[in-house]
């Protein structure tokens, strides 16, 4: 498994609207592409500010490549959404996953993409 990274900014008043954006479009896409396995936004907001991070959950790096394209590092990020940020990174990350618990599923297990 892989898990890709990107990070940005917005005001706390238009942070609901990304979220909404993101439940509209992102989702449905990310759905659409063999490889993704889950999604997460998570927030940290000082009050005026909302730093999120939108961690995808991917099968392999081949499945990301299937989302991001060639340059599997570059950010994806639609025009309606930009608008909508104050800033944000134009380069994600990417984490192999050595090692995976869920309660859920009761049981662990190893994964190297």
């Amino acid at each position: 498994m892989v898990v890709r990274f990107w990070s940005a900014r917005t005001t706390v008043e238009r942070f609901p609207e990304y979220l909404r954006h993101f439940r509209a479009h992102v989702l449905p896409h990310l759905r659409s592409v063999e490889g993704f396995r889950e999604a997460r936004v998570i927030t940290q907001s000082d009050v005026i500010v909302v730093h999120f991070i939108v961690e995808t959950v991917w099968s392999s790096f081949e499945a990301v490549d299937r989302f991001a394209g060639p340059d599997r590092g570059a950010a994806v990020v639609a025009e309606e959404a930009l608008e909508l940020l104050t800033s944000y990174d134009h380069r994600v990350q990417h984490f192999s996953v050595d090692l995976y618990e869920s309660q859920s599923s009761q049981s662990s297990s190893s994964s190297r993409s």
